[in-house]
């Protein structure tokens, strides 16, 4: 299952006219039969909307006074999320002559007096923002809306905006269907709603809640993906056209493989830094300890101690937590059966919440081998959302390569790494002839589809890009990789190791010898042989082929070139 809760808006969604049919009420029931959450979501006031809707238990949180006020209506129990205004500003739209109710939070009104409550709020220098809804008009404080009160509600309930639907009909819903997984309009909602949702349903309000109630339950809205570009992964850029190449955020697995120092870390880290940046969670199972300094993931596990199956569970019910569990404190025979008795239990809880989002595991080799056959019954005939990492496909259980949906091939020689993954699943091989490989390109095949092999060149993790800024402009280039300032009769040795020092030397070596490195284009070479920086490269090279630069000035942009890519923030 991948969605466990729906958030839905009152009025004009699940509501006509202020009022919930019994039809209504029994779709919500079967789906919160089927183990799924609904929440609602609404810019009522919660006294007034507990009153006209008796049947509000059915829900398992309800969010009021669009989002600043948090009710659970099993226990009873209110939690207000924000700080209301300040009394005197009621007292001053009164004396303006404004209608108004007031909640918990929320201070109510109705076009067109919000150009006298803007007024007013600019008067007092309230930080307050007014957000519209059909012609009402309601006054919070700054950054409180449907999203984060949603928010609030999933985090009590262990859940993520990941696995949410979202449905509604007007202006105030436009934050809600932002932060799920799947936004979706009523028939009935408003134009500028309808053009931004993946789905809209045929029928208005409660009816079409109905219809979309009905598809949940049916196929859990497969074929239904977000049409925001944000929700997909981005790999890399495809080699020989430019265009973007993603991976689906659910649905998909991959095996990443390549020998040793073939690039298959960057690939894993690229997808990490991806996945986390758009909020999915990940559960990194480590052999060797590779990826404990990765930022914001929470490491168990080190040379001494194993980590325990409770603990890994504890840390991933928070669906913000990310994890890595290192088992360098395995010994080497014993971690297929630990990996054999932990996956299960990541299994269930995935089948619970839909997390970990994603599975990366790391050495499956080591975890999987081709030689374990008990593992075999916890694996399920198709894994989604799993990322296997090997140096060689034919040492892993082929039970394993069967379960995912492709390989991504790295390293001097995809040709054998696609073969044996092809080999393993049974599954003719896409190769008809030699491939090429360039540094930095991978080969990605996702078997099911018609697109065959995809040559990817893959966009580097931002955090091995600073990694290769702190290398390149303060490291310790070897000898035999570092600039020397020579002149044209080769009277001075001058010995740049890094980019600072090319830079202090620069701005001290007398004209001519600057003028003979740059006629000779020396600096555009010893960038692109030992720097690797393209748009770098591409930038100095320009300037030493400008034929109408004095030669004075191409040294200060040279400089600048190098500064405001590595030194500038450092």
């Amino acid at each position: 299952m991948r969605y466990f809760a729906l958030a839905c808006d009152y009025d004009g969604t699940i509501a006509h006219e202020g009022v919930v049919a019994p039809s209504t009420i029994e779709a919500l029931q079967r789906l919160k039969e089927s183990g799924r959450r609904p929440i609602l979501v609404t810019g009522r006031q919660l006294d007034e909307l507990l009153l006209v809707f008796p049947e509000f238990a059915i829900f398992d949180r309800i969010v009021a006074d669009n989002g600043a006020v948090l009710f659970s209506p099993a226990t009873r129990e209110t939690k207000v999320l924000a700080e209301p205004p300040p009394p005197e500003f009621a007292e001053v739209l009164r004396s303006r002559g404004v209608p108004f109710s007031a909640g918990q939070v929320i201070v109510a009104t109705v076009e067109p007096y919000d150009a006298v409550v803007l007024e007013v709020i600019k008067e007092m220098g309230l930080e307050l923002q007014v957000i519209y809804n059909k012609g009402s008009v309601m006054i919070l404080p700054s950054g409180v809306n449907k999203s984060t009160g949603l928010a609030a509600a999933l985090n009590e309930l262990a859940l993520s905006p990941h696995n949410t639907i979202a449905v509604g009909d007007a202006e105030n819903d436009h934050a809600l269907l932002n932060l799920c997984e799947i936004s979706v309009a009523v028939a009935n909602a408003i134009p500028t709603l309808i053009d931004r949702a993946d789905f809209t349903t045929a029928l208005p309000d409660g009816a079409g809640v109905e219809q979309l109630i009905e598809r949940i339950l049916h196929d859990d809205l497969a074929g239904i993906e977000p049409r925001r570009p944000d929700r997909q992964i981005v790999l890399g850029k495809q080699d020989d056209t430019g265009i973007g190449v993603s991976i689906r955020p659910y649905g998909a697995s991959f095996v990443i493989a390549g020998p040793s120092g073939s690039g298959k870390t960057t690939v894993v880290r690229a997808l990490i830094e991806r996945l986390t940046r758009n909020g999915y969670q990940i559960s990194l199972i480590d052999p060797e300890g590779d990826y404990d300094e990765i930022e914001k993931f929470v490491a168990l596990g080190s040379a001494s101690r194993p980590p325990e199956a409770s603990e890994i569970l504890q840390i991933l019910q928070d669906p913000t937590n990310n994890l890595i569990v290192n088992l360098i404190g395995v010994p080497l025979a014993d971690r297929p059966a630990y990996f054999s008795a932990l996956f299960p239990k990541l299994f269930e809880l995935r089948s619970r919440t839909g997390r970990p989002h994603w599975l990366i595991i790391d050495e499956v080799h080591h975890l999987i081998p081709k030689s374990w056959d008990p593992v075999v019954g916890s694996l399920p005939e198709k894994l989604s959302e799993t990322i296997m990492v090997t140096v060689q496909v034919d040492s892993v259980h082929p039970a394993a390569l069967k379960s995912m949906s492709g390989i991504i091939a790295v390293g001097p020689d995809p040709d054998l790494t696609v073969q044996q993954f092809s080999s393993a699943i049974g599954f003719p091989s896409p190769i008809s002839g030699p491939l090429p490989h360039e540094k930095g390109t991978v080969l990605l095949w996702r078997v099911s589809e018609a697109d065959g092999l995809i040559p990817v060149k893959i966009d580097p993790p931002s955090d091995e890009i600073r990694r290769h800024k702190r290398k390149y402009a303060g490291g310790e280039l070897p000898p035999d990789r570092s600039f020397y300032f020579k002149g044209p009769n080769g009277k001075l040795n001058l010995r740049a190791q890094n980019l600072n020092m090319f830079i202090q030397l620069a701005q001290g070596v007398d004209q001519e010898t600057w003028n003979h490195h740059l006629r000779q284009r020396d600096f555009s070479s010893w960038m692109r042989e030992n720097i690797k920086d393209d748009d770098l490269v591409a930038e100095v090279s320009e300037i030493e082929n400008a034929p109408d630069s004095a030669p004075a000035e191409t040294r200060s942009r040279v400089i600048e070139a190098i500064h405001k890519r590595y030194t500038a923030s450092e």
